[in-house]
């Protein structure tokens, strides 16, 4: 077994060994499957990650299939296409983003991104997995300007047949990014707008871009963990430090989502982290998703109280105790426009305390849960909460706590920095807290 491979499958051990009793990785499977497999995901993968890092890739392809989920793989070449026509004596162009294509460089494109595709089936199959190696024949296309870019096709219909039937039969689907016009001639496809062409025709659940940063990076260099459009793209795209690439690879997201239901999302991650980016709550890489507003409110009477305890009681799976909303004196609570996700504070002297996080179980996939904990600990940034021992969301609790202390039945968690002496007299008062919701029947 290569190093690469052992890394992605020790990744996988470990995503798996954190999940205490398996219901949160469950509940992913369960939404997945639940899906046809040509609608599961479709993956964007650059030429880059094929050259660097092909067998974590293979690795992480391959698992997806022992779970029964055989995804959409899109590739470029960039890399190997610059080599290749450096080789063929051939220079490279690029207008407006797109690799001019002549006449003379067909042949090799059309070579180079073959033998890809190969190698990542190969790859693949290596790694115990089931892959259709699909080169050519899914992008009908016609040429965006002969004159200028040469042999440059726009997809205009996806042929689905093929794909459809190697999804069905437990394969994955591994597409290049070359098209054919309706006379018969190739032409090269830009990864993107192959990408766009997919995504238009399947309305996919998940769409996943694998890179080698594994994810879009902040100011500080940091992976963003999550993108809630609809209330984060204007700010991003007037940011001083968002870069032209950056700025371009957002405004195409936006694209995508906008033609899709609001369940779909994007994903930006690695290879290695990717079954930890599609099945646990906290993710590994940066989420994009069309999203909803998220209000912030001070004052109960500006919250649909009925909706907000439905939202708790559906996401606790039992309703709250009899006045407990009436007795509740709220700091802040961060509340998604459409009630499916949100996070209900008070103060507990200097420190905020997080007494309800709720998310409906169909916006988890999405990351609302993820855009509201985001706004709470932006707010928050010493914060403390407790939970239930049994609770499956602890796996993500303990990923974004600094500190926890488990007592029989309660684990209470804190974030951020805290004196120790401070700290002990308010853990004893959360766990003396008396509890909120009703018992389970």
């Amino acid at each position: 077994m290569s190093e690469q491979t052992a890394e992605v499958r020790q990744t996988i051990i470990q995503l798996l060994s954190h999940m205490r009793d398996g219901k949160e990785v469950r509940d992913y499977l369960n939404r997945f499957s639940g899906l046809d497999q040509e609608r599961f995901a479709v993956i964007k993968v650059g030429g880059a990650v094929i050259e660097e890092d092909l067998e974590g890739l293979a690795a992480s392809l391959a698992f997806l299939q022992t779970v029964g989920l055989s995804p959409i793989v899109v590739h470029g070449g960039g890399p190997q296409l610059d080599t290749a026509l450096a080789e063929a004596d051939i220079k490279t162009e690029r207008v407006d983003g797109l690799r001019v294509t002549r006449e003379a460089a067909v042949p090799v494109i059309r070579e180079t991104l073959t033998r890809a595709n190969l190698a990542l089936v190969d790859a693949v199959r290596d790694a115990g997995g089931q892959a259709a190696a699909i080169p050519s024949g899914v992008f009908e296309a016609e040429l965006v300007d002969e004159e200028r870019l040469g042999r440059v096709g726009e997809p205009t219909r996806i042929r689905f047949d093929l794909v459809a039937a190697a999804a069905r039969a437990g394969q994955a689907p591994i597409l290049a990014c070359l098209g054919e016009t309706r006379d018969g001639r190739t032409v090269n496809v830009n990864a993107d707008a192959a990408v766009r062409a997919l995504v238009h025709e399947l309305q996919p659940y998940k769409i996943v871009f694998l890179t080698g940063t594994g994810g879009l990076l902040n100011e500080a260099g940091e992976i963003l963990s999550s993108i809630n459009l609809a209330t984060d793209f204007e700010n991003l795209i007037a940011a001083d430090w968002v870069s032209g690439g950056m700025q371009l690879k957002i405004e195409e997201i936006k694209r995508l989502l906008d033609a899709l239901p609001l369940t779909s999302s994007v994903s930006i991650t690695s290879p290695k982290e990717l079954t930890r980016e599609l099945f646990t709550h906290a993710g590994a890489g940066t989420l994009i998703r069309k999203g909803e507003k998220i209000f912030a409110v001070s004052d109960k009477s500006e919250l649909d109280m009925s909706r907000l305890d439905a939202l708790v009681a559906a996401a606790f799976g039992r309703p709250v105790m009899a006045g407990y909303w009436e007795g509740l004196t709220l700091d802040q609570a961060f509340v998604t426009e459409n009630y499916r996700a949100a996070a209900v504070t008070h103060k507990m002297g200097e420190l905020v305390y997080l007494d309800k996080f709720a998310v409906m179980d169909e916006a988890r996939g999405e990351g609302l849960g993820r855009a509201v904990w985001q706004r709470l600990v932006d707010y928050a940034p010493r914060l403390i909460w407790r939970s239930r021992t049994t609770n499956p969301v602890n796996g993500f609790y303990f990923d974004q706590c600094n500190g926890a202390v488990r007592r029989d039945e309660w684990t209470v968690f804190w974030r951020g920095p805290m004196d120790p002496a401070d700290l002990a007299p308010v853990i004893e008062h959360v766990f003396a807290l008396p509890p909120t919701l009703e018992d389970p029947a």
